[in-house]
C-alpha cells in the first residue's frame, strides 16, 4: 500500500473546477442577458400594477383576501429578482448593483437588501455548514439532534413534532425576515443604512397608507397576516429543496476544493420549466452556487454540462423531483424529531423516580 501524494492529488482536484468552469464558459452560459431580464422585470412590474389596480377598485371586501396569495407571490418573484441583481448577474458594476438591489428588496419587497447580501454570501462561501452557514443554523428548524437538545420550551416542542408544522413553521419567514431588518438597520450594520431606512420606512408607510384607504381595519389585518404567511411558505419552499435534507458538512469538506465543497451538500430539483420558473431558476442549485453571477435563464443548459461532467470525474450529483425534495426533508426533520424525543425520554424517567 502506497502513500498518496496529497500535493499532486490535491493540484488535480483543484483543476476540476477550472476544466468546468472553461466548458461552461466556451458554451456561452457566463455573459449576461439583459433582454431577459429587462422582460422579466417588466413582467413582474405589470404584474405588481394591475394587482394594486385590482386591490384599489374592489375596495373594502373580504374578497381581498383572493388577493393577498397574489401579492404574496409577486412580491416573491421580485425578491428573487433582486437576488440575481445581488449576485451581479444582471449589471457588472458594484453601484448599479447595490442601487437596483436596494431599490428591488429595501422599497419593493419591504426586506433589507444589505443584511440579505451579508446572509446570503455567507450561506454561498459555508453551504450546509453548521456554525457558518445561517441556513444551517436555522431559528425554525433543528437539523440535527445537537441543535434539537440546544432548544428549549415552545421552541423544543416545534423541534420535536417540525416534520409536522413544517409548512406552518415557513409561514413565519416572512416574519423574520422583517425582524432581521429591523434589527440591521437598527444597528445600522448596512453598507447604507440611511438609504435603506428610508426606503424601507417608505415601503411600510406606503402599505399601511394603502390598507388603511381601502380596508376597514379587521380586513387590513387579515390581509397582511395572509400575505406574510403566504411569502414565508413561498420563499421557504424554493429554497428548502436545495440543502435541507441534505447531510450537514464540516471541516473535512471545507477542506475539500471549490467543486466538491459546493456540489456534495446541493441537491437540484428535477422539473419542466414551469416549475423551475416559480422557483426563479434556483432548482438548478448545483450550477448556481458553482456559477453564482450566471444568470439563470442559463443554469438549466448549464446542468447538463454539470451532470456530465461530475459523472466523468465521479462526483456525486444530487437531483430529486419536487415530492420526492420535500419527502426527503421531512424524513430529515422527522428523523431529529424522533432522536430528541428518544433523549428526552431517559430524563423524564430518572425525573419519575
Amino acid at each position: 500500500m502506497t502513500v498518496q501524494d496529497t500535493s499532486t492529488a490535491g493540484t488535480a482536484r483543484h483543476g476540476d473546477f477550472t476544466e468546468l468552469h472553461r466548458r461552461v464558459s466556451a458554451a456561452g452560459l457566463l455573459r449576461r442577458r439583459p433582454l431577459y431580464y429587462a422582460c422579466r422585470s417588466a413582467a413582474l412590474f405589470a404584474a405588481l400594477a394591475a394587482l394594486l389596480t385590482w386591490f384599489t377598485v374592489l375596495g373594502a371586501s373580504w374578497w381581498q383576501l383572493a388577493l393577498a396569495p397574489l401579492f404574496a407571490l409577486v412580491l416573491g418573484q421580485l425578491a428573487l429578482l433582486g437576488h440575481d441583481v445581488a449576485h451581479r448577474a444582471v449589471f457588472t458594476g458594484r453601484r448599479a448593483t447595490d442601487l437596483a438591489g436596494i431599490l428591488l428588496g429595501n422599497l419593493v419587497v419591504g426586506m433589507s437588501y444589505g443584511w440579505w447580501v451579508d446572509d446570503h454570501n455567507r450561506h454561498h462561501a459555508h453551504p450546509n455548514r453548521e456554525g457558518h452557514d445561517p441556513a444551517a443554523d436555522s431559528i425554525l428548524f433543528a437539523r440535527t439532534t445537537e441543535q434539537a437538545l440546544r432548544t428549549r420550551g415552545l421552541r423544543r416542542f416545534a423541534a420535536r413534532h417540525q416534520a409536522a408544522l413544517f409548512f406552518p413553521l415557513l409561514s413565519l419567514q416572512g416574519l423574520g425576515l422583517l425582524v432581521a431588518t429591523c434589527l440591521a438597520l437598527t444597528r445600522g450594520t448596512v453598507r447604507h443604512p440611511t438609504l435603506e431606512r428610508v426606503l424601507v420606512a417608505l415601503h411600510y408607510a406606503l402599505a399601511t397608507a394603502l390598507l388603511a384607504v381601502v380596508l376597514s381595519p379587521l380586513q387590513a389585518l387579515a390581509f397582511t397576516v395572509l400575505c406574510t404567511a403566504v411569502l414565508g411558505v413561498y420563499l421557504g419552499c424554493v429554497f428548502a429543496p436545495n440543502h435541507k435534507g441534505m447531510p450537514l458538512t464540516g471541516p473535512e469538506t471545507e477542506r475539500e476544493d471549490f467543486l466538491r465543497r459546493q456540489v456534495l451538500p446541493s441537491r437540484n430539483l428535477r422539473a419542466g420549466r414551469f416549475v423551475h420558473g416559480v422557483f426563479g431558476g434556483l432548482g438548478h442549485q448545483i450550477e448556481h452556487h458553482l456559477f453564482p453571477g450566471m444568470p439563470v435563464v442559463a443554469l438549466r443548459p448549464a446542468s447538463r454540462i454539470v451532470r456530465a461532467y461530475c459523472a466523468e470525474i465521479g462526483l456525486p450529483y444530487r437531483e430529486a423531483n419536487l415530492a420526492d425534495s420535500f419527502r426527503e426533508i421531512l424524513r430529515d426533520l422527522r428523523a431529529v424529531g424522533r432522536s430528541l424525543a428518544a433523549a428526552q425520554a431517559p430524563a423524564k424517567s430518572r425525573g419519575a423516580r
